[in-house]
């Protein structure tokens, strides 16, 4: 299969890349920085920012699949990149003919996610950081979400909890809607993804992603995700 990645110079545009390419597909890495890819065989680099109709239609023509792992920092101001470019990719890949589409967004656009056990977690830090800190963002996810169900695509919300760096895949777990659980393996993430573009299980659907068998420094997570600058 041949495969657009949105974001693949991102965190979990890589692990998608790698894991795409190691699957034996057929990869189009989708970057505004090209340098940041390095050339081996079954990848070919597409120069396009996400948020430009013309070149989105450029980069997605020939493939048969398109995975999104686009993401925006915590930001006061409004956060656009997600709707914007969800509009550019739905709209080209009706243009094209492609029809399989996995879009990355949280388990935070579920209202009703509530980690079980997770007091510290539900009654403080999602108030204060995903709420407050990254309610611009997540209002952005939401519009995102919204274009996408729009569509008559074949369309799957990947739905990751908090995300953190682990070097391997591990015995993951996906649920329709949001996944009971705190914290995403950028590994993970991108294996749930390709899994899913091959079962078909949550097709025109949200498909919550969690990690059980690591976990990492809370404090850590919210300082690279959410606060520090690129």
């Amino acid at each position: 299969m041949r495969i657009a990645v949105f974001g693949a110079n991102g965190p979990t545009g890589r692990h998608l890349t790698d894991q795409a390419l190691a699957a034996g597909h057929e990869v189009v890495a989708v970057t505004r920085r090209p340098g940041s890819i390095t050339a081996r065989p079954g990848l070919a680099v597409a120069v396009a920012d996400a948020t430009d109709p013309a070149a989105v239609d450029a980069a997605i023509g020939g493939t048969d699949a398109v995975l999104s792992s686009l993401g925006a920092r915590f930001s006061r101001d409004a956060v656009t990149t997600y709707s914007t470019s969800a509009t550019a990719i739905t709209g080209a890949m009706a243009r094209h003919g492609v029809r399989r589409l996995l879009v990355v967004s949280s388990s935070v656009a579920d209202p009703h996610w509530r980690p079980t056990g997770a007091h510290f977690f539900n009654h403080v830090l999602d108030p204060l950081v995903n709420r407050r800190l990254g309610r611009t963002l997540h209002e952005d996810m939401r519009r995102m979400e919204d274009v996408v169900r729009g569509t008559a695509l074949d369309w799957t919300l990947v739905r990751p909890s908090g995300l953190f760096e682990h070097p391997v895949v591990t015995d993951y777990r996906t649920a329709e809607t949001s996944a009971d659980g705190l914290f995403t393996a950028r590994a993970d993430l991108a294996a749930s993804m390709l899994r899913e573009l091959g079962e078909r299980r949550y097709v025109r659907t949200a498909m919550g992603v969690i990690t059980t068998a690591v976990k990492p420094n809370i404090a850590k997570l919210i300082w690279n995700e959410g606060v520090r600058k690129k």
